[in-house]
């Protein structure tokens, strides 16, 4: 059964249950399973090739899950199309980004409400988003591939934003950005969960992340190792030496 967050009165709103995956003979998860109330920040944590990208994939349709389930809204969606797994409620902002970087800022942001299509709806989604980013209203029509890394992070966020989701799967946001930026998107990140929508993030800065989360799993060769609110894994032995660089 799932490793369950505390939901402190919330209904679960995403469950993983015994979720395996694949690439080619390598199995990537082993087994994952938890659960992220509705509302909350829940982060994943662990070394790089843990399985925690893999996770995020498996959620969002990207990669198929071998075994187990994954449910949002009390329903199964692994086996879905990506497209049908986003109106349903779920985007993904992906490492790297992955935008386009030949079409304009305003593109790419109308990219995220491809699956929409109440223009009113849309532009009114246009214009919260632009309040949060003021400077992609500026730059709506630079191209893409031309912004710094700041900007690039802010404009995949905000095509994400685009979709109305309930549940925003972030995947390494503060990922070479300085530490001025760092901060920024942090910042941004509670904005959005503030304005209602749910946050599962996945993040090598293990203090900032833990710092703005309700609860943490760690992911340890596809396996989940560890589990626990913010402030007991910010205390844990085990998770100060081998994600907080402390001793």
């Amino acid at each position: 059964m799932p490793v369950g967050a505390e939901s402190n009165g919330r209904s679960p709103l995403l469950v993983l249950d015994g979720v395996e995956t694949f690439y080619g003979a390598i199995q990537a998860l082993k087994g994952v399973s938890f659960t992220v109330p509705e509302g909350s920040i829940v982060t994943l944590l662990g070394a790089n090739g843990a399985g925690k990208s893999t996770t995020l994939k498996c959620i969002s349709g990207l990669v198929p899950a071998a075994r187990g389930t994954v449910s949002f809204r009390g329903q199964r969606i692994d086996g879905l199309p990506c497209e049908t797994i986003v109106r349903r409620g779920i985007s993904h902002v992906p490492e790297g980004r992955e935008l386009f970087p030949e079409l304009t800022v305003l593109e790419n942001l109308a990219m995220g409400a491809y699956a929409r299509s109440d223009k009113r709806a849309i532009h009114a989604t246009l214009e919260r988003v632009n309040a949060c980013f003021p400077i992609l209203a500026e730059r709506r029509t630079q191209l893409a591939g031309t912004l710094s890394g700041g900007e690039q992070q802010m404009l995949a966020i905000g095509r994400a934003l685009m979709a109305e989701p309930a549940l925003m799967l972030l995947d390494e946001p503060s990922l070479g950005l300085a530490p001025m930026l760092v901060e920024e998107i942090f910042a941004i990140i509670r904005g959005i969960h503030a304005g209602g929508t749910t946050v599962l993030l996945v993040e090598q800065n293990a203090n900032k992340a833990l710092s703005i989360a309700d609860y943490g799993y760690v992911l340890e060769t596809g396996t989940i190792v560890l589990a626990g609110d913010s402030q007991q894994l910010l205390k844990d032995d085990r998770v100060r030496r081998s994600y907080l660089g402390q001793r």
